[in-house]
């Protein structure tokens, strides 16, 4: 199985140039959609239903760019304090370029959003309490980083943070704002990191030392060490799903799958398995462009993408 780095005009990792065999793009969100719920992959990717985001998902977009711009201060200014600092003016400039987002508080709600304000900058001293981020310079934040696999098949993401040792080592560090992991959502935020360690590993011929989660909510940090042989089985395991993703969009049927995610899923009243019926599946001239994910920025950094 071959891989190839993609590679933007700028010499960058990015999607601006992609190889002409290319016709798919997949990114570790969309594929655990899949394996957790074909039918939450149609509605999100295919039929692209709208969803609104809850204050847990902007809670936690303001932690991730709080984090983000704490590594632009001084390394002796990366206190408490200064992330403190932060949260606010990082609310303002996430309303403004997600007008989405204003509307989670009612206009006159000054006491709902400074309690929101408030419970992000307590996530905070969660991350102060798992790291020192005075002793870390991280390699890169919030980078696109993307691969070829099976000639075909673009898989690419947005990672939180990639630390690199002086030996060369990597370290890639996700930042989760909820509590401490529960299986279904341990093994999900695992996928993710195996997908950011296949591209790592695929562009740049070194396995991670290190997949890392920081759940700030209760101060755990999981540390996960994977081989070349596991990435290889696991790039086997996204082209297969990939393929499958393939066939159903082909025969028009993708079925959903309940599991407790289903609590969380804003598509309940569409789904089958809840009285629902899904809309009609798009026409072909209709569809979306396979390669449009590959040419955005998701709408919420601070999402699993």
């Amino acid at each position: 199985m071959t891989a190839e780095p993609v590679i933007d005009q700028q010499g960058t990792p990015g999607a601006g140039a992609l190889p002409v065999t290319v016709r798919a793009s997949l990114s570790p969100s969309r594929a655990a959609d899949f394996k957790t719920c074909p039918l939450l992959y149609r509605f999100r990717s295919i039929d692209r239903l709208p969803e609104r985001p809850t204050v847990e998902q902007a809670r936690g977009t303001l932690v991730h760019a709080v984090l983000e711009r704490l590594f632009d201060l001084p390394a002796t200014g990366r206190t408490p304090d200064a992330a403190g600092d932060l949260v606010a003016p990082q609310w303002d400039r996430l309303v403004t370029e997600q007008p989405e987002l204003a509307g989670l508080f009612d206009p006159g709600d000054a006491v709902g959003t400074a309690e929101f304000l408030r419970s992000a900058a307590a996530l905070l001293q969660g991350y102060f309490a798992v790291e020192d981020p005075r002793r870390l310079e991280p390699a890169e934040r919030e980078a696109l980083i993307s691969a070829v696999v099976d000639d075909e098949l673009l898989i690419r993401g947005y990672l939180d943070r990639l630390d690199v040792a002086p030996d060369g080592a990597l370290r890639v560090v996700d930042y989760k704002t909820g509590g401490a992991p529960r299986e279904a959502f341990e093994a999900r935020a695992l996928f993710q990191l195996k997908f950011y360690a296949l591209v790592l590993w695929r562009t740049r011929g070194v396995v991670p030392r290190v997949l890392r989660l920081l759940y700030l909510k209760d101060a755990e940090v999981c540390d996960y060490s994977p081989d070349a042989d596991e990435l290889l089985r696991f790039e086997r395991t996204v082209v297969a799903l990939w393929q499958a993703i393939e066939q159903a969009t082909e025969r028009q049927d993708f079925r959903p799958r309940p599991s407790r995610l289903c609590d969380w899923c804003s598509h309940q009243a569409l789904c089958p398995s809840f009285g629902g019926t899904p809309p009609p599946f798009p026409d072909r001239s209709a569809a979306p462009d396979p390669l449009r994910d590959a040419r955005s920025r998701p709408a919420t950094p601070g999402a699993d993408d």
